[in-house]
């Protein structure tokens, strides 16, 4: 990838990230529509590698949250925090290892028909979920069981297209969480999550030597994780505050058009790659 294509992607990533889009199928959209090459394990590792440095405006924006410790009650309040973490992110860990053992996530990253279905049907989808789920309450406490739930409900966002923002966040409204509060968990479940991912990426990368790992790559990765996480603060304070007054519903019709177009193209034959 060159430096506008590394740029271009990385905005798209930092954008959708935290919105229930699917950063993911936007980033395998927009490499298509630039002819960035598929299938390359380089650019299989940067569509994750990249979303950690999103993941990471979590920790800058909510420090105190991760990491602030000024007495016992708040020492107990972090152990029980980073407990629900460790419980939600373990069906993730299983189902991930799975897919990517199987060969189904690299397949599924290289079909942007699956990324165009998986759009529409979750627009479809997050049309009426404010309706089904709108009964949250402040007061709900976020157990284990609930943080568990939400983590099987994360495991949908191994297909492209799903959206893990949309799965945890609506997981978390299943289990009587109010959007706010449950958009932030999403925010929170995600940092082991990808980070868990871009390790899972970078040892492959790396099992056949360091090959890889020229000046031109390393400096693509480290150019996308920078410009995705500095977009990634301005997009997430946004959402938070447009999800909890409006909810999902503009997300829903976004997500139809965009689904409907591609799927309308790739049904006309009209290639996607807009640079030959």
């Amino acid at each position: 990838m060159d430096t506008l294509q590394t740029l271009i992607i990385a905005i798209v990533e930092g954008l959708t990230e935290f919105l229930p889009v699917s950063s993911t199928g936007h980033m395998i959209i927009t490499q298509n529509l630039m002819g960035v090459k598929q299938g390359d394990p380089f650019i299989h590792a940067f569509t994750f590698i990249i979303q950690f440095g999103a993941i990471l405006s979590v920790v800058c924006l909510y420090w105190k949250h991760f990491f602030q410790v000024r007495n016992r009650q708040e020492w107990q309040e972090k152990k029980r925090f980073y407990g629900l973490l460790i419980v939600g992110v373990l069906p993730a860990v299983a189902v991930g290892l799975a897919a990517k053992k199987s060969g189904l996530l690299d397949w599924l990253l290289d079909s942007v028909w699956v990324v165009a279905l998986t759009l529409v049907l979750g627009g479809v989808f997050m049309l009426f979920c404010d309706r089904l789920f709108s009964k949250g309450s402040e007061q709900t406490e976020l157990t284990a069981r609930r943080a568990l739930w939400i983590g099987l409900f994360q495991c949908l966002s191994v297909i492209p297209g799903m959206s893990r923002s949309m799965a945890t966040i609506v997981g978390g409204m299943t289990q009587r969480l109010t959007r706010r509060r449950a958009a932030e968990f999403s925010f929170f479940l995600a940092v082991p999550t990808m980070a868990g991912a871009t390790l899972l990426d970078l040892i492959d990368l790396s099992k056949e030597g360091f090959g890889w790992a020229t000046p031109e790559n390393v400096t693509t990765l480290l150019l996308g994780c920078a410009v995705a996480f500095i977009v990634a603060i301005a997009a997430m304070k946004w959402f938070v505050n447009f999800l909890a007054k409006y909810g999902f519903r503009a997300f829903g019709w976004y997500r139809i058009a965009v689904g409907g177009i591609i799927l309308a193209l790739l049904l006309c034959g009209v290639p996607l790659n807009m640079v030959d």
